[in-house]
């Protein structure tokens, strides 16, 4: 991992594992100083299984217990199933894709339902949520927070995790993040290797400022995600860039044929990007979760390649004889 990055993870890495490691009033006064209004944004289609649940831990936690959330958005992306009424039923307000900014047309995919979110939201702090997620997630929204209420030069925050994979019936504790282990994160490291830091660059758990975010083109497929770390990075710089330890992250498992449609939608994202990039750095960092904590562990993938055998003098002078 190159220096800058390294001293980024080290720095700009906090963990938020459980509403026993989050100080909830503290952040609620620095919410109130600054004078701040926050939206929570959850992007949904077809999702009618898990989006009401998460609906109802938000609103009853984060509006009606401690009020540190004034907006909570469900936008629906042409779903054929009960979201949008069981989100509504939680608690949300629902606004379809459709809807919003009807003058600009609506297009397929998650990125165009963040994108329209701005349109449909006033918060000036933005969070967003998968809507597949499973398990008690109750102090992800406080957690993501909570660098962009305390510290004014964070404009961005990406939250981390340990992905279970569940194969056969049997748990992998941390098998999940396919795409990120198999195409994001190898990507990154070559292009963009002061954003080795980041555990998972296409984790759907990350909040940042309106400001921000506003002034950034997002990508309408499953490209969206990578495409805002690296336009925000260029944008902000790595210091306005931060990442939180949530802990653990359950969700409904994707097929391969649909990884492998989400890894194609990354690698065209990268590429678009990649122009302006430098040369491959040569080098990949990966996470292991020790217990305590992310641990990096970087490792030389440069290419290493032998010119054609017939220019190499030795060989030449070896067919000569």
């Amino acid at each position: 991992m190159r220096p800058d990055a390294r001293a980024w993870f080290e720095q700009r890495t906090t963990t938020a594992r459980s509403l026993a490691a989050i100080d909830a009033a503290a952040l609620l006064d620095a919410k109130r100083r600054g004078g701040h209004r926050i939206s929570v944004v959850l992007p949904a289609r077809n999702e009618e299984s898990t989006v009401g649940g998460l609906v109802a831990d938000v609103r009853d936690r984060w509006v009606r217990g401690v009020p540190l959330v004034d907006e909570l958005v469900v936008v629906d992306s042409d779903s054929t199933d009960a979201t949008a009424a069981v989100a509504r039923a939680a608690g949300a307000e629902v606004v379809a894709t459709t809807e919003v900014l009807p003058g600009v047309g609506t297009r397929r995919g998650k990125g165009e339902a963040l994108w329209k979110s701005l349109a449909a939201t006033t918060g000036d702090l933005v969070v967003f949520l998968d809507a597949d997620l499973l398990g008690d997630v109750g102090h992800y929204v406080p957690g993501l927070l909570g660098p962009l209420l305390t510290d004014p030069q964070v404009h961005y925050v990406k939250g981390c995790y340990t992905r279970p994979l569940e194969v056969g019936g049997a748990v992998v504790p941390a098998g999940g993040g396919r795409v990120t282990e198999l195409t994001a994160r190898p990507l990154l490291n070559a292009l963009w290797p002061e954003l080795a830091g980041f555990v998972q660059p296409l984790g759907g758990e990350y909040a940042g400022r309106r400001s921000a975010l506003e002034r950034v083109s997002f990508v309408s497929s499953y490209g969206v995600e990578v495409g805002l770390l690296v336009d925000l990075l260029r944008q902000g710089g790595l210091g306005s860039l931060a990442q939180v330890d949530l802990g653990e992250r359950r969700h409904t498992s994707q097929s391969v044929e649909a990884l492998g449609e989400m890894a194609g939608q990354v690698v065209a994202t990268v590429l678009a990007r990649a122009a302006c990039a430098r040369q491959p750095s040569g080098l990949l960092t990966q996470f292991r979760q020790d217990g305590a904590g992310f641990v990096p562990r970087s490792s030389a993938v440069a290419v290493d390649e032998r010119p054609p055998m017939v220019t190499v003098p030795e060989y030449r002078a070896r067919l000569a004889v």
